[in-house]
């Protein structure tokens, strides 16, 4: 393993105590998080927090009542700035007394009769003015005037209104039955107006950063924390890079985009053990991996395919070649460098792997021999002559054990001279290396072999780009990919996983 350019490692103390603290903070941060979120989604959700009724199908009148969940909108209404409608609040207070005075005169008095009248024109008022439309409840109004309408059967909200809140209507239905008609009906579309306030830049109050600055503070302290024990632990970091490792928690200091706080609250959660991502990260990173490794691949091979592309069109072509020559480079190191490889191997092939191959040889070279004798040199009659054949066979071998004996030996004493320090042989190898790159540059000078070279190599190339890459651009090979991983990933370690089908 490759160890740290900062030396000075120190074993990690209090590991224990760290753990905790890191888990505590991991719990607060998702506390956090979950804030955020309700937060952020409470204005668009406020109905429902308000009433807490869950309408599964918008257009029919089913409602699932929650009255488990807690009531928040006492405490967040004056987070957001939020006040009852004065207009609103006057209707119920209003449609309160009434129905107290309805519920315990029956006879509907003197009192109730008023009270009616004053309804009326309250509902008169709400409808006509348009309270609902302050807080962009516009569908609220329309949906209130449609229940209206819907339930008298009349063609006006305001006469339908009227008529349900007339004398002679409540004698012959009774309240009780329209008492629950406007409690389930018409009230909860009033209650859900409100007035917000406006702050100085002439924006929507919002004071929610009351609750989310002691949050962001402790976060602020415990990156500071964290900091430390990286410094602590490696003495020879610098400050700025201990802070930027900890870039992902950034969105937690933020004040803006704090949905973004969902990667480190996740993040905190996995490194404290709460919470096990390492399966998904694992199905995630295969994947993307897989992808990237084809299109890394393909941007790699066809960069290196285009460059030999312009090398071969380049009209400079011969000097180029003409520039390997010795005498042609600029480092001293670089003209010995082929020679030194040839000097390296070429005693290991002629001295060590030649004479190992000798038996195979005589046998490969014996065979030849004795199949060019039995054609060229004996009549067809004597060919099914067993003692001619084994003679044959015999000298063909001992011919064959003489050839490879001679070139073996030849070869070894080759390899021998060459393994040795000669300035002479490295002076004729250099100019033989020149000669031909001379040469060869000459040839590409001469005559419509340059042209005619490029057009094909450049064919040639232009034609494995193209249909080598179609083969990359195959979903099926990805996916064969992925299996593949999954085959040495998850097969035991003696049994060989099986070819993707």
């Amino acid at each position: 393993m490759i160890r740290p350019r900062w030396q000075g490692l120190k074993p990690q103390q209090n590991a224990g105590a760290w753990r905790r603290w890191d888990r505590m903070v991991a719990i607060i941060a998702t506390l956090n998080l979950a804030w955020v979120l309700v937060d952020l989604s409470y204005i668009p959700l406020r109905n429902f927090w308000l009433q807490r009724n869950l309408y599964p199908v918008s257009s029919l009148p089913l409602v699932v009542p929650l009255p488990w969940l807690p009531d928040i909108t006492p405490v967040l209404d004056p987070l957001k700035g939020i006040e009852p409608h004065r207009e609103t609040q006057a209707y119920l207070d209003g449609f309160k007394r009434l129905d107290q005075a309805l519920q315990t005169d029956s006879s509907l008095g003197l009192t109730s009769i008023t009270l009616l009248k004053q309804q009326q024109k309250l509902t008169e008022n709400l409808i006509s003015s348009q309270r609902l439309l302050s807080s962009s409840n516009a569908a609220a109004l329309d949906q209130l005037k449609n229940r209206l309408r819907a339930r008298t059967g009349l063609n006006s909200a305001q006469q339908s209104a009227d008529l349900l809140l007339s004398q002679g209507h409540i004698n012959q239905n009774g309240w009780n039955r329209e008492r629950q008609f406007w409690n389930q009906q018409i009230l909860p579309l009033v209650e859900i107006n409100y007035w917000r306030s406006i702050d100085e830049n002439g924006r929507p109050t919002d004071l929610s950063w009351r609750v989310d600055a002691p949050f962001q503070l402790l976060f602020l302290l415990d990156i500071a924390l964290r900091c430390l024990r990286l410094k602590s632990r490696y003495p020879a970091i610098r400050w700025r890079d201990a802070v930027l490792r900890r870039w992902i928690d950034l969105p937690l200091l933020l004040p803006f985009a704090r949905w973004m706080r969902l990667v480190p609250v996740t993040e905190r959660l996995s490194r404290a053990g709460l919470i096990q991502l390492e399966p998904l990260r694992a199905v995630i990173s295969r994947g993307v991996v897989a992808l990237l490794a084809v299109e890394l691949f393909e941007v790699i091979t066809i960069r290196v395919v285009d460059t030999f592309q312009q090398l071969i069109r380049s009209p400079q072509l011969p000097e180029r070649v003409r520039g390997l020559c010795s005498h042609q480079t600029s480092d001293a190191n670089e003209d010995q460098e082929l020679l030194e490889l040839l000097r390296l191997w070429l005693p290991l092939l002629l001295t060590k792997v030649g004479p190992a191959l000798r038996p195979q040889l005589v046998a490969l070279i014996g065979h030849l021999l004795q199949q060019s004798l039995s054609r060229s040199v004996m009549p067809e009659p004597l060919r099914r002559v067993a003692a001619l054949q084994s003679a044959e066979a015999e000298f063909s071998r001992q011919l064959a054990t003489g050839m490879v004996d001679s070139v073996l030996d030849v070869s070894r004493g080759a390899g021998n001279r060459i393994g040795q320090r000669d300035q002479v042989l490295e002076t004729l190898g250099t100019d033989a290396l020149d000669r031909l790159w001379e040469e060869l540059a000459v040839i590409l000078e001469q005559g419509p072999v340059l042209e005619r070279s490029q057009d094909l190599l450049t064919s040639f190339l232009e034609d494995l780009k193209r249909s080598g890459f179609r083969q990359f651009r195959d979903q099926d090979d990805v996916d064969a990919l992925i299996r593949e991983l999954d085959g040495l990933n998850f097969s035991p370690a003696d049994q060989t996983p099986k070819p993707p089908v």
